[in-house]
């Protein structure tokens, strides 16, 4: 896993120009899950949680105006709840965004900008109750967009809000049949709504 992190960081950073400007700092934040399920009836029954992410970023401003990227590695935790049990199904995983951004800059105190790029996962955990859900199953690795805007401020302090949606499946489980013994299979794609705050050194 850590060489898996470290690999994708390092190839980010050699493919950008020697100019670059690579500032370090730390990103953390707040996540809205929003699961979805190949089964259109049962999305309903789900009740999205709030969960968070931490971890270490970096950012790089390219010498091409107004260009930059930025990556990071984030413990991410989400949370959601079947409405009729109370049952809580949590994923845990470790979470690449790499970001690229155009930004508009405000003068020296502040910059607008806003970001797209892929977000690559890795499970390290995750469980629910299995009353109602069975065989709860995450995928090992999964891969993710992410679309957004962000607010720079004296070149330290960042806050942005963005939109994180699967492009693979998350999980796959069994749901047990209304009055029924018998179960259908389920894929779920684990969606989040974010705003996270950064500081860079």
């Amino acid at each position: 896993m850590k060489k898996i992190c470290v690999t994708l960081l390092m190839a980010v950073a050699m493919a950008l120009p020697s100019q670059a400007q690579v500032n370090f700092g730390l990103k953390g934040g707040l996540n809205l899950t929003s699961m979805s399920l190949n089964q259109s009836d049962l999305e309903s029954a789900i009740s999205n949680k709030s969960g968070f992410f931490i971890g270490p970023t970096v950012k790089f401003t390219l010498p091409i105006v107004n260009l930059g990227m930025d990556a990071s590695v984030l413990y991410d935790q989400r949370e959601a709840e079947i409405k009729s049990t109370g049952e809580k199904l949590k994923q845990k995983s470790i979470q690449i965004p790499i970001n690229a951004r155009f930004g508009l800059g405000l003068g020296d105190l502040a910059n607008v900008f806003i970001f797209v790029g892929p977000q690559f996962g890795f499970n390290v955990g995750g469980d629910t109750e299995k009353q109602s859900i069975k065989d709860w199953s995450l995928k090992t690795a999964n891969i993710s967009g992410n679309a957004g805007l962000g607010f720079m401020f004296v070149n330290h302090l960042q806050i942005s809000f963005n939109y994180n949606f699967a492009l693979s499946n998350s999980a796959e489980c069994k749901v047990y049949k209304v009055n029924s013994d018998a179960t259908e299979s389920v894929k779920v794609k684990n969606n989040a709504w974010q705003i996270a705050l950064a500081y860079y050194f």
